[in-house]
């Protein structure tokens, strides 16, 4: 969603700023602009569409200062347009703010804010913020009274950034709720403010996250925490070890291309650490899991959105197989809105790349309501859901900036093999001799990976065969009946092409009537329990022509016959096959996209981190 950069200092704010809400780009967003403080007046420049855009204005219309703040917005109030892209300044012109998320009240305060005679601008919700700013700072005196004054009137959730020409030596930045994070970096006599990590990567490693409901104070020197009430916070720093470099694209036309790559060594850091091949054991210290605690649980809810969600269906089948422990899968979103039916013995895991999906941080605060325990699987180390949670495991893939999430897909299926085996072996479900197998078989998980990605040409070959289909039907059973709902979500994510996902059972049961010579039916048929199931879903299409794209196991001469294309992955055992499974289909979604002359990391409508509803 939006993305915000702030910066403080000596060195000259407005490269600082542009920069890093270049790294931000994968967010998703429709306008941007950035303020500086100029010869002691804000500066502005806003400008809709890409970022090349304002780099342009910036380049024809210079900025120069120590202090300014910077946005990419994706619009939820007022079309994208100049008019409309954050900053906004206000009537004053002595306050400017940035801001992400949603003012449910806005239109209250808009009303209240045009009867004391306040012009607006733009069409946006932000708007109302700059302006009550303005107002308390014309009573109070004091920008830090004035931000938390306008902070206390606002409904729903927030992250904001305001600074003032009154008090040009501070950048205020404020979290609420769970619209998004709020990183303050530091620096040596400079500090920066940004929504995500890699905006300031280059900068800085030592970092801390605002709470919900917490402010900050910014300096030069440092920042200062404090509650919205004004109780002091002493904050949490982090050092983060990302390298700047991981978050280009190298030798990659796209970050998404890049970042599917990247899966051998993503895996490879997921698995070490936590696994001990020579005694055949996992360890997942972050749980805080003991064998007592583990036989208390009756039932697992994994909750989360779109891939994340298909992720925790495959987990469904790992923990229920090798732990033996019931395991729903609920889609964030309905789970918050619903009065589900979980307490002290269940534990909600919730899944989340970015760690600050506003559905998923709700369904886990509505869950600790009713006394469940807390997971989370994240990739963002210090990230909102890995701080509400009671344990998490972190994906451990470095940063993801294409919208559609690939390495993060994968990653978590093998978090979640692993938290099946720790289950099963504290549980008591597991054999010595079942668990050492189930660890040696994770082993062989890096390198199945790899001979996968060696078949991309083959992918691109199908790619290009099918680059003008209009349409199609993904379909998959068992373990791997949640990839075909991947498959589908990352073709229709960056290529536009309609596709849908079917249990391949259910096919008979409405999906076989669009079954003609002009749909393509992607089956997922690799020599598992459901295998002969999948050779007659294959054999029903082909009775009504339709064209088969098949992903199947090396040598498969059945699979060979009936199909049109094949996506072959190498034999893995059952229980990981989702992992080697769904990369071709996430290459021949990319290699879609590229073939149609698309925007593959940054398709429209899209944001990588849906930080508001």
């Amino acid at each position: 969603m939006c993305g915000i950069v702030g910066y403080i200092g000596e060195q000259d704010a407005t490269p600082i700023i542009l920069n890093g809400l270049r790294r931000l780009e994968y967010r998703g967003y429709d306008s941007a602009g950035i303020a500086v403080l100029q010869d002691g007046k804000i500066e502005l420049r806003r400008e809709v569409g890409k970022l090349d855009r304002l780099v342009d204005l910036v380049r024809q219309q210079p900025l120069a200062g120590n202090l300014g703040i910077g946005h990419t917005r994706w619009a939820t109030h007022g079309e994208p347009s100049a008019r409309n892209a954050h900053p906004h300044v206000s009537a004053s012109g002595e306050v400017v703010v940035v801001h992400n998320g949603i003012v449910e009240n806005y239109l209250e305060l808009r009303e209240e804010l045009t009867a004391e005679g306040t012009v607006f601008k733009s069409d946006t919700d932000t708007e109302t913020i700059v302006h009550l700013v303005d107002r308390f700072l014309a009573v109070d005196g004091d920008l830090v009274q004035a931000v938390r004054h306008t902070l206390l009137r606002l409904r729903g959730a927030h992250g904001v950034v305001v600074f003032s020409t009154r008090e040009p030596d501070k950048i205020i930045a404020a979290r609420i709720g769970n619209a998004g994070g709020v990183v303050i970096g530091y620096g040596q006599g400079e500090m920066f403010v940004a929504s995500d990590i890699p905006a300031i990567l280059e900068h800085t490693r030592q970092v801390t996250f605002l709470e919900s409901r917490q402010m900050a104070v910014v300096t030069r020197q440092g920042a200062v925490v404090q509650t919205l009430e004004g109780k002091p916070v002493q904050p949490t720093l982090h050092s983060v070890s990302w390298d700047p470099v991981a978050a280009e694209k190298g030798e990659y036309r796209h970050f998404m291309q890049k970042e599917i790559h990247e899966q051998v060594r993503s895996l490879t850091d997921t698995l070490a650490g936590r696994v001990d091949f020579k005694q055949g054991r996992v360890r997942l210290p972050q749980l805080n899991l003991d064998a007592q605690q583990a036989r208390a649980i009756e039932r697992i809810v994994i909750t989360g959105c779109g891939t994340a969600a298909y992720a925790g269906m495959v987990g469904k089948v790992l923990i229920e197989t090798l732990a033996r422990l019931p395991v729903e899968v609920d889609i964030a979103s309905e789970f918050r809105y619903r009065d589900p039916l979980v307490n002290e013995r269940t534990v909600v895991l919730a899944i989340s790349q970015s760690g600050e999906t506003a559905d998923t941080l709700a369904a886990m605060e509505e869950a600790r309501r009713k006394g469940a325990r807390l997971w989370s699987i994240v990739n963002a180390i210090g990230s909102q859901a890995m701080r509400l949670a009671d344990g998490s495991i972190s994906m451990q893939t470095g940063p993801e900036i294409g919208v559609a999430s690939t390495k993060a897909f994968t990653a978590p299926i093998v978090d979640l093999y692993m938290l099946a085996i720790l289950l099963g072996e504290l549980r008591g479900t597991l054999s010595d001799a079942e668990r050492r197998k189930r660890v040696k078989d994770l082993g062989r998980i890096p390198d199945l990976v790899g001979r996968c990605l060696d078949r991309e040409a083959e992918v691109i070959n199908v790619a290009q065969a099918l680059k003008e289909m209009r349409s199609a039907l993904y379909l998959g059973r068992g373990v791997n009946m949640p990839i075909a709902y991947e498959g589908a979500l990352k073709l229709k994510e960056i290529s536009y092409i309609h596709a849908e996902a079917y249990p391949a059972g259910e096919m008979k049961h409405g999906p076989i009537a669009l079954v003609d010579r002009d749909l393509p039916v992607v089956a997922i048929a690799t020599q598992d329990p459901w295998y002969e199931k999948m050779i007659s879903q294959i054999e029903q299409v082909k009775a009504r022509g339709g064209i088969v794209v098949a992903v199947a196991t090396e040598g498969d001469e059945r699979i060979a016959a009936l199909a049109d294309r094949v996506f072959w992955v190498p034999a893995t055992p059952w229980l990981l096959s989702p992992v080697v499974t769904v990369l071709p289909l996430q290459m021949f979604a990319y290699h879609i996209a590229a073939l149609r002359g698309l925007d593959v990391d940054q398709p429209r409508n899209l944001a990588k981190s849906v930080t508001v509803e």
